[in-house]
């Protein structure tokens, strides 16, 4: 946790160079109509830090009479010294006005219109602030649609940038940067809680859930990749709540998975998730065999990938989330060979048969694309594949398309089980050789062994073929 301490260390000393206020005059997680203004020399915010796109979209709303304000993750990170992923930015202005204003632009979301307006490679996401949630059981008041469980179904309601702030999930993520006079607004205590390294809901945290339980996975991730406490209050209900992701579209819930694992900090979230009992609700298989792991082989399997997998994101290295599914769903994979085995089924359709059944069993908590599920299962059939190294498999092999996936997928494996490091060892040294090399052994373990003639009990000579009467 040395890593996580620096970075808190790097965020707090940021905040203090430029004397953002410690103690904003209202109370973290409270909301107010009037915010707290942070004006421009006393927060780090620069738009020679803001994508030029944003800042187009920005100063085009305001040309056009609108209020316009840089949002969300985009402040929190600048804030911190970080680099943001993304841009997304809040107005008056309708969906519709968005629209007109941007030939770039297209309308997407059914339970809150949004507004794309594309750059080449980058979208610019523009949302229209939102009405403010009603208080108890007059939520239809406020034109907000629940199901019976306190999940909300629509929510196309507009409002005043005050009820939108109203609406955000965390203070960190509640703080706007104003295009018009270049501050920061903070209506919910986000300034104070960024200091103290806190993630805290906006509102009463169990609610907050019920209306929308991926905010639980959302939680975990700010924690892990910003190094931050959750606030009491918004912990507790975690540990208890895990349920309501079932009732998350698996769809959406694939998206989740690639943020919480493709974020460079999946070691953090993995435990994290974990911890409050929220992964046995994401991957139900593969918590049941971490829950009896042996010789904790299975969790040292998943942890070894994941740590590659940040390695690779901090290096700017592809990866793959069928690489990675592959790893979160081997060990149950395996489970189901060893049951088809030892039903009498012979090896080769054994793994295909559990390849089925363990991914159409995680299918109905996540959705797995099939140009992600395809070359996932290409990677599990490859690993008995690379188990025969005699005659002209191995160089056969090498021309495979998924070989490369495959063989990182062994080695994850030799780390965690020493029944397969020499064959791990044996491919590392096949590939080193120059391709002339690689002919000769693999000519070298194919050629058949002589053997000696058998020698006849009786007399010690070679029995003789037998003859005809």
């Amino acid at each position: 946790m040395a890593g996580v301490s620096a970075r808190r260390w790097y965020y707090t000393r940021s905040l203090a160079v430029h004397k953002i206020p410690s103690k904003p005059s209202l109370e973290p997680g409270t909301l107010n109509n009037q915010p707290t203004v942070i004006p421009r020399a006393e927060h780090p915010v620069s738009r020679a830090n803001i994508s030029a796109n944003a800042l187009k979209v920005l100063y085009r709303l305001r040309s056009a009479g609108y209020q316009a304000c840089l949002v969300g993750g985009g402040v929190r990170d600048l804030l911190l010294g970080r680099e943001p992923k993304d841009f997304d930015i809040a107005t008056n202005a309708r969906p519709e006005e968005v629209y007109r204003l941007f030939r770039n632009c297209r309308l997407i979301g059914r339970r809150f219109r949004l507004a794309h307006v594309q750059f080449g490679q980058e979208i610019i996401e523009v949302a229209t602030f939102r009405a403010q949630q009603a208080n108890g059981d007059d939520h239809e008041a406020a034109g907000v649609r629940l199901d019976e469980g306190g999940r909300i179904i629509s929510d196309n309601v507009y409002g005043s940038i005050q009820e939108d702030a109203r609406r955000r999930d965390f203070t960190v993520n509640a703080l706007y940067y104003d295009i018009d006079n270049f501050a920061v607004l903070d209506y919910a205590g986000g300034m104070a809680d960024l200091e103290a390294g806190l993630i805290r809901l906006i509102g009463e945290p169990e609610q907050r859930y019920r209306e929308d339980p991926v905010r639980m996975l959302r939680a975990v991730r700010f924690a892990a990749k910003l190094g931050f406490r959750l606030h009491p209050d918004t912990e507790t209900p975690l540990h208890r709540l895990g349920q309501l992701l079932e009732d998350i579209s698996p769809a959406r819930l694939f998206e989740e998975i690639l943020k919480l694992f493709l974020g460079g900090c999946a070691v953090q979230t993995f435990e994290l998730l974990r911890h409050y009992r929220l992964f046995g609700h994401l991957f139900p298989a593969t918590e049941h065999c971490l829950s009896r792991q042996k010789q904790k082989f299975p969790k040292t399997l998943l942890t070894h990938a994941l740590t590659n997998t940040d390695t690779r994101l901090a290096e700017n290295k592809p990866v793959t989330p069928a690489f990675l599914f592959a790893t979160l769903l081997w060990e149950p994979l395996q489970e189901q060979v060893e049951r088809l085995l030892a039903d009498g089924m012979d090896e080769h359709a054994a793994n295909e048969v559990a390849a089925d059944m363990v991914l159409q069993a995680q299918l109905k908590h996540i959705t797995l694309p099939r140009r992600f599920s395809l070359p996932m299962r290409e990677i599990w059939a490859l690993q008995a594949r690379l188990g025969v190294r005699t005659g002209k498999r191995p160089l056969r092999l090498l021309a495979h398309p998924r070989f490369r996936a495959a063989y990182d997928f062994l080695l994850l494996r030799a780390e965690a089980n020493v029944e397969v490091v020499e064959l791990a060892e044996w491919w590392t040294h096949f590939i080193s050789l120059e391709e002339a090399a690689r002919e000769q052994s693999v000519r070298v373990a194919a050629r058949p062994k002589t053997h000696r003639r058998r020698r006849s009990r009786a007399n010690g000579h070679p029995s003789a073929a037998p003859t005809a009467e």
